[in-house]
Protein backbone atom coordinates (compact mmCIF):
# COMPACT_ATOMS: atom_id res chain seq x y z
CA UNK A 1 0.00 0.00 0.00
CA UNK A 2 1.05 3.08 -1.24
CA UNK A 3 0.09 7.00 1.29
CA UNK A 4 1.26 10.17 0.60
CA UNK A 5 0.45 12.69 3.66
CA UNK A 6 0.68 16.32 3.37
CA UNK A 7 2.41 17.51 6.56
CA UNK A 8 2.91 21.28 5.13
CA UNK A 9 2.64 23.69 2.00
CA UNK A 10 -1.74 23.59 1.78
CA UNK A 11 -2.93 26.69 2.11
CA UNK A 12 0.31 28.01 2.61
CA UNK A 13 3.62 28.49 0.76
CA UNK A 14 5.42 27.25 3.44
CA UNK A 15 6.23 24.26 5.51
CA UNK A 16 6.93 22.05 2.58
CA UNK A 17 6.63 18.19 4.05
CA UNK A 18 5.43 15.21 2.25
CA UNK A 19 5.13 12.00 4.02
CA UNK A 20 5.09 9.14 1.94
CA UNK A 21 4.79 5.26 2.61
CA UNK A 22 5.55 2.84 -0.29
CA UNK A 23 4.99 -0.70 0.76
CA UNK A 24 6.14 0.24 4.35
CA UNK A 25 9.24 2.40 3.63
CA UNK A 26 8.79 5.63 4.60
CA UNK A 27 10.31 8.70 3.30
CA UNK A 28 9.91 12.46 3.49
CA UNK A 29 10.13 14.58 0.33
CA UNK A 30 11.32 18.22 1.83
CA UNK A 31 11.15 19.64 5.30
CA UNK A 32 10.43 22.48 5.48
CA UNK A 33 10.33 25.37 8.14
CA UNK A 34 6.63 27.72 8.41
CA UNK A 35 6.66 30.96 8.45
CA UNK A 36 4.26 33.91 8.37
CA UNK A 37 1.20 33.56 10.44
CA UNK A 38 1.21 33.08 14.19
CA UNK A 39 -0.94 29.71 13.32
CA UNK A 40 1.60 28.29 11.18
CA UNK A 41 5.25 29.33 13.16
CA UNK A 42 3.55 27.28 15.68
CA UNK A 43 3.29 24.21 13.42
CA UNK A 44 7.22 23.76 13.38
CA UNK A 45 6.83 23.41 17.51
CA UNK A 46 4.29 19.93 17.29
CA UNK A 47 5.76 16.60 17.27
CA UNK A 48 6.29 14.80 14.17
CA UNK A 49 3.25 12.77 12.83
CA UNK A 50 4.59 9.49 12.76
CA UNK A 51 7.94 8.27 15.09
CA UNK A 52 11.16 10.59 13.23
CA UNK A 53 13.17 7.34 13.86
CA UNK A 54 11.05 5.53 11.59
CA UNK A 55 11.82 7.68 8.52
CA UNK A 56 14.30 5.82 6.69
CA UNK A 57 15.38 9.10 4.76
CA UNK A 58 14.93 12.51 3.52
CA UNK A 59 14.65 14.11 -0.09
CA UNK A 60 14.87 17.61 -0.32
CA UNK A 61 13.92 19.22 -3.43
CA UNK A 62 16.16 22.44 -2.99
CA UNK A 63 17.97 24.70 -0.12
CA UNK A 64 15.77 27.16 0.80
CA UNK A 65 14.75 27.05 4.16
CA UNK A 66 10.86 26.53 3.73
CA UNK A 67 11.76 23.21 2.03
CA UNK A 68 14.81 22.32 4.34
CA UNK A 69 14.58 24.29 7.79
CA UNK A 70 12.74 21.57 9.97
CA UNK A 71 15.49 19.26 9.07
CA UNK A 72 17.68 19.97 12.43
CA UNK A 73 14.56 19.70 14.45
CA UNK A 74 13.72 16.52 12.96
CA UNK A 75 17.16 14.79 13.86
CA UNK A 76 16.60 16.41 17.15
CA UNK A 77 12.86 14.28 17.43
CA UNK A 78 15.27 11.32 16.53
CA UNK A 79 15.70 10.88 12.47
CA UNK A 80 19.01 9.50 12.08
CA UNK A 81 18.20 8.18 8.28
CA UNK A 82 19.96 9.76 5.09
CA UNK A 83 19.25 12.92 3.75
CA UNK A 84 19.57 12.78 -0.42
CA UNK A 85 20.04 15.89 -2.20
CA UNK A 86 21.90 17.32 -5.16
CA UNK A 87 25.68 18.32 -5.36
CA UNK A 88 25.07 22.37 -5.30
CA UNK A 89 22.03 21.85 -2.72
CA UNK A 90 24.55 19.96 -0.20
CA UNK A 91 27.16 22.78 -0.76
CA UNK A 92 24.13 25.41 -0.08
CA UNK A 93 22.74 23.29 3.54
CA UNK A 94 26.52 23.55 4.41
CA UNK A 95 25.94 27.30 5.03
CA UNK A 96 21.86 27.67 5.08
CA UNK A 97 21.40 25.27 8.17
CA UNK A 98 24.28 26.53 10.43
CA UNK A 99 23.29 30.16 9.72
CA UNK A 100 18.90 29.48 10.34
CA UNK A 101 20.46 27.36 13.65
CA UNK A 102 22.26 30.53 14.49
CA UNK A 103 19.20 32.42 14.21
CA UNK A 104 17.37 30.23 16.20
CA UNK A 105 19.80 30.53 19.17
CA UNK A 106 19.79 34.75 18.49
CA UNK A 107 16.47 34.76 18.78
CA UNK A 108 16.07 32.80 21.93
CA UNK A 109 18.98 34.46 23.28
CA UNK A 110 17.33 37.60 23.07
CA UNK A 111 13.78 36.89 24.26
CA UNK A 112 15.26 35.87 27.42
CA UNK A 113 17.24 38.88 27.55
CA UNK A 114 14.58 41.60 26.99
CA UNK A 115 11.58 39.32 28.50
CA UNK A 116 9.35 38.95 25.12
CA UNK A 117 8.90 35.51 25.98
CA UNK A 118 5.79 33.48 27.55
CA UNK A 119 8.32 30.96 28.18
CA UNK A 120 10.99 30.35 30.92
CA UNK A 121 13.63 30.38 29.47
CA UNK A 122 13.08 30.51 25.48
CA UNK A 123 14.49 28.04 23.67
CA UNK A 124 15.54 27.93 20.07
CA UNK A 125 13.77 25.16 17.71
CA UNK A 126 16.95 23.36 17.07
CA UNK A 127 21.01 24.79 17.85
CA UNK A 128 24.02 24.28 15.70
CA UNK A 129 24.72 20.79 17.17
CA UNK A 130 21.39 19.69 15.57
CA UNK A 131 22.09 21.35 12.07
CA UNK A 132 25.65 19.78 12.51
CA UNK A 133 23.97 16.58 12.74
CA UNK A 134 21.69 17.15 9.82
CA UNK A 135 24.34 17.67 7.62
CA UNK A 136 26.24 14.69 8.38
CA UNK A 137 23.59 13.06 7.45
CA UNK A 138 23.43 14.47 3.62
CA UNK A 139 24.00 12.49 0.40
CA UNK A 140 24.40 13.93 -3.19
CA UNK A 141 22.79 12.64 -5.81
CA UNK A 142 23.68 14.09 -9.21
CA UNK A 143 20.86 15.23 -11.93
CA UNK A 144 19.06 13.01 -14.11
CA UNK A 145 20.87 9.91 -12.31
CA UNK A 146 18.13 7.25 -10.80
CA UNK A 147 18.95 6.13 -7.49
CA UNK A 148 17.88 2.85 -5.52
CA UNK A 149 16.02 4.15 -2.19
CA UNK A 150 15.15 0.50 -1.73
CA UNK A 151 14.51 -2.61 -3.95
CA UNK A 152 12.04 -1.22 -6.89
CA UNK A 153 12.03 1.71 -5.65
CA UNK A 154 14.07 4.49 -7.44
CA UNK A 155 14.80 8.47 -6.98
CA UNK A 156 15.90 11.07 -9.78
CA UNK A 157 16.27 14.85 -9.61
CA UNK A 158 15.68 16.93 -12.15
CA UNK A 159 17.03 20.47 -13.13
CA UNK A 160 14.20 22.89 -11.98
CA UNK A 161 16.27 26.27 -12.04
CA UNK A 162 14.72 28.34 -9.80
CA UNK A 163 17.92 28.71 -7.59
CA UNK A 164 21.10 26.59 -7.78
CA UNK A 165 20.41 22.97 -7.16
CA UNK A 166 16.75 23.10 -7.09
CA UNK A 167 15.67 19.87 -8.57
CA UNK A 168 12.04 17.77 -9.05
CA UNK A 169 12.01 14.57 -7.36
CA UNK A 170 10.61 11.74 -9.70
CA UNK A 171 10.19 8.72 -7.57
CA UNK A 172 9.18 5.25 -9.75
CA UNK A 173 7.77 1.98 -7.62
CA UNK A 174 5.54 -0.63 -8.11
CA UNK A 175 1.98 0.13 -7.34
CA UNK A 176 -0.69 -1.71 -5.70
CA UNK A 177 -1.27 -4.58 -8.29
CA UNK A 178 2.38 -4.38 -9.43
CA UNK A 179 2.20 -2.03 -11.87
CA UNK A 180 4.79 1.01 -12.64
CA UNK A 181 3.65 4.04 -10.83
CA UNK A 182 5.71 7.11 -10.70
CA UNK A 183 4.83 10.34 -8.40
CA UNK A 184 6.64 13.43 -9.82
CA UNK A 185 7.38 16.33 -7.04
CA UNK A 186 7.78 19.43 -8.69
CA UNK A 187 9.38 21.27 -6.02
CA UNK A 188 9.39 25.13 -6.58
CA UNK A 189 9.58 25.59 -10.95
CA UNK A 190 11.97 28.73 -12.23
CA UNK A 191 11.92 30.83 -14.98
CA UNK A 192 12.10 30.65 -18.53
CA UNK A 193 14.90 33.26 -20.36
CA UNK A 194 16.40 34.79 -16.63
CA UNK A 195 19.80 35.07 -15.85
CA UNK A 196 22.26 32.83 -14.46
CA UNK A 197 20.67 29.29 -13.75
CA UNK A 198 19.77 26.96 -16.88
CA UNK A 199 15.91 27.08 -17.07
CA UNK A 200 13.43 24.14 -15.54
CA UNK A 201 12.91 20.79 -17.61
CA UNK A 202 9.38 20.10 -18.79
CA UNK A 203 7.61 17.96 -16.80
CA UNK A 204 7.82 14.77 -18.41
CA UNK A 205 4.66 13.01 -17.15
CA UNK A 206 3.77 10.72 -14.59
CA UNK A 207 0.85 8.87 -12.26
CA UNK A 208 0.92 11.20 -9.88
CA UNK A 209 1.97 14.77 -10.11
CA UNK A 210 2.26 17.43 -6.55
CA UNK A 211 2.75 20.58 -8.20
CA UNK A 212 3.73 24.29 -6.67
CA UNK A 213 1.06 27.04 -6.82
CA UNK A 214 2.69 30.20 -5.40
CA UNK A 215 1.81 32.11 -8.39
CA UNK A 216 -0.85 30.17 -9.78
CA UNK A 217 -3.17 33.41 -9.87
CA UNK A 218 -0.97 35.54 -11.65
CA UNK A 219 1.52 36.44 -13.95
CA UNK A 220 4.50 38.40 -13.49
CA UNK A 221 5.14 41.95 -14.58
CA UNK A 222 6.20 41.93 -18.17
CA UNK A 223 8.52 44.82 -17.71
CA UNK A 224 12.40 44.59 -17.90
CA UNK A 225 13.82 44.00 -14.25
CA UNK A 226 16.93 45.62 -14.86
CA UNK A 227 15.28 48.59 -15.96
CA UNK A 228 12.71 48.29 -13.08
CA UNK A 229 15.66 48.22 -11.28
CA UNK A 230 17.84 51.03 -11.96
CA UNK A 231 14.16 53.83 -11.92
CA UNK A 232 13.90 52.50 -8.60
CA UNK A 233 17.61 53.51 -7.56
CA UNK A 234 17.77 56.37 -9.66
CA UNK A 235 14.90 57.98 -8.03
CA UNK A 236 16.03 57.16 -4.35
CA UNK A 237 19.43 58.61 -5.04
CA UNK A 238 17.48 61.56 -6.28
CA UNK A 239 16.15 61.65 -2.92
CA UNK A 240 19.01 61.60 -0.85
CA UNK A 241 18.10 58.28 0.34
CA UNK A 242 18.98 54.39 0.32
CA UNK A 243 17.49 51.55 -1.24
CA UNK A 244 17.28 49.28 1.46
CA UNK A 245 16.62 45.40 -0.29
CA UNK A 246 15.36 42.60 2.22
CA UNK A 247 16.69 39.62 -0.18
CA UNK A 248 16.49 36.10 -0.21
CA UNK A 249 20.05 35.26 0.57
CA UNK A 250 20.49 32.60 -2.42
CA UNK A 251 19.07 33.67 -5.91
CA UNK A 252 17.27 36.41 -5.34
CA UNK A 253 20.72 38.17 -3.95
CA UNK A 254 22.67 36.84 -6.73
CA UNK A 255 20.45 37.72 -9.51
CA UNK A 256 20.40 41.78 -8.30
CA UNK A 257 24.28 41.80 -8.21
CA UNK A 258 24.50 40.20 -11.55
CA UNK A 259 21.67 42.76 -13.22
CA UNK A 260 23.74 45.55 -10.90
CA UNK A 261 26.76 44.64 -12.93
CA UNK A 262 25.28 44.62 -15.93
CA UNK A 263 24.29 48.13 -15.15
CA UNK A 264 27.39 49.49 -14.60
CA UNK A 265 28.92 47.20 -17.73
CA UNK A 266 26.82 48.72 -19.76
CA UNK A 267 26.69 52.49 -18.15
CA UNK A 268 23.33 52.41 -18.28
CA UNK A 269 23.35 54.20 -14.65
CA UNK A 270 26.24 55.57 -12.16
CA UNK A 271 26.27 52.91 -9.33
CA UNK A 272 26.04 54.68 -5.33
CA UNK A 273 27.86 52.18 -3.19
CA UNK A 274 26.22 48.87 -3.25
CA UNK A 275 26.53 47.25 0.04
CA UNK A 276 26.00 43.32 0.70
CA UNK A 277 24.96 42.64 4.47
CA UNK A 278 24.47 38.92 4.83
CA UNK A 279 26.85 36.51 5.81
CA UNK A 280 25.35 33.90 4.35
CA UNK A 281 24.47 35.65 1.60
CA UNK A 282 28.03 36.51 1.08
CA UNK A 283 28.84 32.95 1.09
CA UNK A 284 26.19 31.90 -1.01
CA UNK A 285 27.58 34.26 -3.85
CA UNK A 286 30.82 32.61 -3.81
CA UNK A 287 29.07 29.34 -4.48
CA UNK A 288 27.33 30.40 -7.10
CA UNK A 289 30.55 31.61 -8.63
CA UNK A 290 32.32 28.29 -8.26
CA UNK A 291 29.34 26.06 -10.33
CA UNK A 292 29.97 27.25 -13.05
CA UNK A 293 28.35 24.16 -14.56
CA UNK A 294 25.15 25.39 -13.53
CA UNK A 295 25.11 28.52 -15.52
CA UNK A 296 22.87 29.05 -18.33
CA UNK A 297 25.43 29.35 -21.60
CA UNK A 298 24.35 33.03 -22.05
CA UNK A 299 25.14 34.22 -18.83
CA UNK A 300 27.40 37.12 -19.59
CA UNK A 301 30.91 37.34 -18.01
CA UNK A 302 31.63 33.39 -17.40
CA UNK A 303 32.84 32.82 -20.69
CA UNK A 304 35.44 35.37 -20.18
CA UNK A 305 36.25 34.79 -16.38
CA UNK A 306 35.06 38.40 -15.38
CA UNK A 307 32.90 37.89 -12.07
CA UNK A 308 29.18 38.11 -12.75
CA UNK A 309 28.43 39.41 -8.99
CA UNK A 310 30.92 42.26 -8.34
CA UNK A 311 30.07 45.77 -9.26
CA UNK A 312 32.65 47.93 -8.60
CA UNK A 313 31.11 49.75 -5.92
CA UNK A 314 30.24 47.12 -3.91
CA UNK A 315 31.06 46.47 -0.69
CA UNK A 316 31.15 43.35 1.48
CA UNK A 317 30.07 43.96 5.27
CA UNK A 318 31.52 41.82 7.05
CA UNK A 319 31.02 41.74 11.17
CA UNK A 320 28.25 43.35 13.00
CA UNK A 321 30.02 46.62 13.87
CA UNK A 322 30.05 47.09 10.61
CA UNK A 323 26.46 46.67 9.98
CA UNK A 324 25.59 48.54 12.78
CA UNK A 325 27.79 51.50 11.10
CA UNK A 326 25.33 51.50 8.33
CA UNK A 327 23.04 53.17 10.46
CA UNK A 328 25.09 56.48 10.14
CA UNK A 329 25.17 55.61 6.25
CA UNK A 330 24.13 59.10 4.49
CA UNK A 331 22.85 58.59 0.94
CA UNK A 332 22.57 57.05 -1.74
CA UNK A 333 23.40 53.94 -1.64
CA UNK A 334 21.96 50.58 -1.68
CA UNK A 335 21.51 47.75 0.71
CA UNK A 336 21.01 44.72 0.12
CA UNK A 337 20.64 42.27 3.24
CA UNK A 338 18.41 38.92 4.48
CA UNK A 339 15.56 37.55 5.21
CA UNK A 340 13.61 38.18 1.91
CA UNK A 341 10.53 38.08 3.75
CA UNK A 342 11.71 40.36 6.40
CA UNK A 343 10.99 37.98 9.30
CA UNK A 344 14.42 37.89 10.55
CA UNK A 345 18.47 39.02 9.99
CA UNK A 346 20.34 41.41 9.66
CA UNK A 347 17.32 43.53 7.65
CA UNK A 348 15.14 43.95 10.61
CA UNK A 349 17.73 46.43 12.04
CA UNK A 350 18.39 48.36 9.01
CA UNK A 351 14.21 48.25 8.44
CA UNK A 352 13.92 50.01 12.17
CA UNK A 353 16.30 52.55 11.32
CA UNK A 354 15.45 53.22 7.50
CA UNK A 355 11.71 52.91 7.26
CA UNK A 356 10.35 55.80 8.99
CA UNK A 357 12.17 57.81 6.55
CA UNK A 358 10.45 59.47 3.39
CA UNK A 359 13.76 59.55 1.44
CA UNK A 360 14.71 55.78 1.36
CA UNK A 361 12.76 53.08 -0.96
CA UNK A 362 11.96 49.45 0.68
CA UNK A 363 12.09 47.19 -2.49
CA UNK A 364 10.63 43.52 -2.06
CA UNK A 365 12.47 41.40 -4.83
CA UNK A 366 10.43 38.00 -3.66
CA UNK A 367 7.12 36.57 -2.66
CA UNK A 368 5.88 37.77 0.41
CA UNK A 369 3.90 34.99 2.46
CA UNK A 370 0.80 36.03 4.24
CA UNK A 371 1.45 37.04 7.64
CA UNK A 372 4.92 37.80 7.43
CA UNK A 373 6.26 41.42 8.04
CA UNK A 374 7.06 41.71 4.32
CA UNK A 375 3.84 41.63 3.04
CA UNK A 376 2.01 43.83 5.90
CA UNK A 377 4.86 46.52 4.74
CA UNK A 378 4.11 45.76 0.75
CA UNK A 379 -0.06 46.14 1.49
CA UNK A 380 0.14 49.24 3.05
CA UNK A 381 0.41 49.11 6.92
CA UNK A 382 1.24 52.08 8.99
CA UNK A 383 3.26 50.62 11.27
CA UNK A 384 4.93 47.30 11.62
CA UNK A 385 6.48 46.03 14.93
CA UNK A 386 9.89 45.20 14.77
CA UNK A 387 11.96 43.86 18.08
CA UNK A 388 8.71 44.67 19.96
CA UNK A 389 8.85 48.74 18.72
CA UNK A 390 6.55 49.95 16.54
CA UNK A 391 8.03 51.81 13.72
CA UNK A 392 6.02 53.94 11.12
CA UNK A 393 6.03 52.79 7.20
CA UNK A 394 7.50 56.34 5.79
CA UNK A 395 9.98 54.96 3.28
CA UNK A 396 8.55 54.69 -0.56
CA UNK A 397 7.03 51.11 -0.97
CA UNK A 398 8.14 49.36 -4.40
CA UNK A 399 7.88 46.19 -5.64
CA UNK A 400 9.47 44.04 -8.54
CA UNK A 401 7.64 40.69 -9.07
CA UNK A 402 9.43 39.83 -12.77
CA UNK A 403 12.71 39.57 -9.95
CA UNK A 404 10.17 36.25 -8.44
CA UNK A 405 12.75 32.76 -8.43
CA UNK A 406 9.59 31.34 -9.14
CA UNK A 407 7.32 30.36 -12.32
CA UNK A 408 3.84 32.71 -12.59
CA UNK A 409 0.76 31.06 -14.03
CA UNK A 410 1.51 30.42 -17.50
CA UNK A 411 4.94 29.28 -16.84
CA UNK A 412 4.11 26.81 -15.13
CA UNK A 413 1.78 26.08 -17.40
CA UNK A 414 4.12 25.59 -20.04
CA UNK A 415 5.95 23.37 -17.50
CA UNK A 416 3.05 21.44 -17.32
CA UNK A 417 1.47 21.20 -20.76
CA UNK A 418 4.79 19.60 -22.32
CA UNK A 419 3.83 16.00 -20.52
CA UNK A 420 4.34 13.34 -22.74
CA UNK A 421 1.68 11.27 -20.39
CA UNK A 422 -0.96 13.06 -18.53
CA UNK A 423 -0.60 12.25 -14.77
CA UNK A 424 -3.74 10.52 -13.60
CA UNK A 425 -4.18 13.04 -11.14
CA UNK A 426 -2.63 15.86 -9.62
CA UNK A 427 -2.39 17.49 -6.40
CA UNK A 428 -2.04 21.54 -6.09
CA UNK A 429 -0.24 22.80 -3.31
CA UNK A 430 2.84 25.42 -1.92
CA UNK A 431 -0.32 28.25 -2.55
CA UNK A 432 -2.06 30.58 -0.50
CA UNK A 433 -5.54 29.20 -1.03
CA UNK A 434 -6.64 31.48 -3.77
CA UNK A 435 -3.79 31.03 -5.99
CA UNK A 436 -3.87 27.24 -5.44
CA UNK A 437 -7.66 27.14 -6.56
CA UNK A 438 -7.09 29.26 -9.89
CA UNK A 439 -4.25 27.16 -10.69
CA UNK A 440 -6.22 23.95 -10.18
CA UNK A 441 -9.14 25.44 -12.47
CA UNK A 442 -6.64 26.58 -14.90
CA UNK A 443 -4.99 23.49 -15.19
CA UNK A 444 -8.49 21.32 -15.27
CA UNK A 445 -9.41 23.91 -17.85
CA UNK A 446 -6.51 23.83 -20.04
CA UNK A 447 -5.29 20.66 -19.96
CA UNK A 448 -8.07 18.06 -18.48
CA UNK A 449 -6.48 16.87 -15.64
CA UNK A 450 -7.97 15.87 -12.42
CA UNK A 451 -6.70 18.35 -9.63
CA UNK A 452 -7.01 18.02 -5.87
CA UNK A 453 -6.43 20.62 -3.67
CA UNK A 454 -5.49 18.66 0.00
CA UNK A 455 -5.35 19.90 3.24
CA UNK A 456 -2.70 20.02 5.90
CA UNK A 457 -2.97 16.67 7.56
CA UNK A 458 -4.72 14.97 4.72
CA UNK A 459 -3.36 11.49 3.82
CA UNK A 460 -4.19 10.03 0.23
CA UNK A 461 -4.16 6.53 -0.99
CA UNK A 462 -1.93 6.48 -4.70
Amino acid sequence: MTTLTFLGATGTVTGSRYLLEIHGHRYLVDAGLFQGEKELRLRNWEPFSVEARSVEAVILTHAHIDHTGYLPRLVREGFHGKVYVTPATKRLLSVLLPDAAHLQEEEARYANKVGSTKHTPALPLFDTADASRALSLVSAVPFATPFTLHPGCTLTFHRQGHILGAAAVELRFKGRGGEPTSLYFSGDVGRYAVPILKPPEAFPGATYLVVESTYGDRVHDAGDPREQLAEVIVSTASRGGVVLIPAFAVGRTQEILYYLREMEDDGDITLPPVYLDSPMAREATAIYRQWLSEHDAETRFVESEEEPFLPSNLRIVATVSESKALNALPGPAVIISASGMATGGRILHHLRHRLPHPQNTVLFVGFQAKGTRGRRILEGEATVKIFGEHVPVGAQIAHISSLSAHADREELLVWARQAQTPPQKVFVTHGEPEASQQFAELIRKELGWLCHLPHYGEQVNL
